[in-house]
């Protein structure tokens, strides 16, 4: 083999090496950036609808999936907290101004960053439709509306006391299955999503999902119809339950999840345990259009990574209206989510794939006239 024929086998494996190279990282920024969702905005509506001191645990459990979204991403502007009751504050509780659901008092989810939008006698049944549905008085706040549109994936978690397809609030009213079913449907009619996690911890929960006949909206619940949801533990301290069950679970597998996880919904639904949960635990996904395996945890409880630039409108806005646009407190957590590897390849993978790919180009001409010759 002459040196003509070493040389051009040399050039064609740097080019082949070259574009391979290139589509492992486009393949590692897609993966991260675009996943396999359309939306492009993550919300959280969560709702304790339960009112008086025993009822400790209702208030708890939103605050553990208060607690976990914001980890994972979703801003306060984005998470929509109803609480019925005010435990942190009432005379019975011996930790004044904290909520705890362990024992051992090592974590305070009431804490000092915590926003309430909807608290006391304004958590009701009204409140709960118009805010789902977008019919609110001109003089509500946007702290207290759920600013969604048809890119938007919402989490929507409900807790209190319960029966077969009804959730009592305030112990004097009660939202029904069908109401949740008609408020979903004319949140699609008026698109104002994209997805909907339903996710429900009262006795007989899966009932509430039952009516629901708009698509793209996948529901669990903690109990089947006839049976009860339990409480985890009491606390000798408070002398009160300070948790669910099944909520307890939920947040115990939630804490392994980081905002780049890959974990699947399946994975969460699999991970129901009905002997530690003391009930039969449902799932209804025959109107969600992904498959389980596919739908990731973070679709719904974490901020959403995806980002969408089209150069065509980049090309008529001032720089520094673009310069605005990203220095966004929703962009900076993009940042931060992502690896180092995922921004480096981000930033440097054009330029890096024009200076490879311009040799690959140089070194396969060569090697054809060498050939010639």
């Amino acid at each position: 083999m002459t040196f003509a024929h070493l040389f051009t086998l040399f050039f064609l494996l740097v080019a082949a090496l070259t574009v391979r190279a290139h589509d492992s990282q486009e393949a590692v920024v897609e993966d991260f950036f675009s996943g396999n969702s359309n939306h492009t905005n993550n919300w959280a509506v969560l709702v304790s609808a339960s009112k008086y001191w025993f009822n400790y645990r209702h208030m708890s459990n939103a605050l553990g999936m208060y607690r976990t979204v914001k980890r994972l991403g979703i801003p306060d502007s984005n998470i929509i907290l109803m609480l019925a009751d005010d435990a942190a504050c009432n005379a019975r509780n011996m930790f004044p101004a904290n909520v705890y659901a362990n024992t051992g008092h090592a974590l305070d989810l009431y804490g000092d960053n915590i926003e309430v939008d909807y608290r006391g006698y304004e958590v009701t049944v009204e409140n709960v439709i118009r805010l789902l549905t977008g019919r609110m008085e001109p003089s509500v706040p946007r702290s207290k509306r759920l600013l969604t549109d048809d890119r938007s994936n919402i989490f929507v978690y409900m807790t209190g006391h319960g029966g077969n397809e009804f959730l009592k609030f305030q112990d004097s009213e009660e939202i029904s299955a069908h109401d949740i079913a008609d408020a979903f449907e004319q949140m699609y009619q008026k698109k104002r999503y994209n997805e909907i996690f339903f996710m429900m911890d009262t006795c007989q929960a899966t009932s509430m999902y039952s009516q629901i006949y708009s698509p793209n909206i996948l529901a669990t619940g903690s109990s089947q119809v006839g049976e009860n949801s339990y409480s985890y533990s009491n606390d000798n301290d408070l002398g009160v339950s300070i948790i669910d069950r099944y909520t307890h679970y939920i947040l115990q597998f939630m804490e392994g999840i980081n905002k780049t996880s890959h974990t699947t919904m399946e994975d969460l639904f699999n991970y129901y345990d009905v002997q530690a949960i003391g009930s039969h635990p449902g799932v209804r996904s025959d109107l969600f259009n992904r498959h389980l395996s596919n739908t990731r945890i973070t679709d719904f409880f974490g901020g959403v990574a995806h980002v969408e630039v089209t150069e065509e409108e980049l090309r008529h806005v001032p720089v520094n209206t673009v310069q605005e646009h990203f220095e966004t407190d929703e962009i900076r957590q993009i940042v931060k989510a992502a690896p180092p590897m995922v921004l480096a390849i981000a930033q440097d993978t054009t330029q890096a794939w024009r200076t490879w790919g311009s040799f690959g180009v140089l070194g396969l001409l060569v090697g054809l006239v060498a050939l010639k010759r």
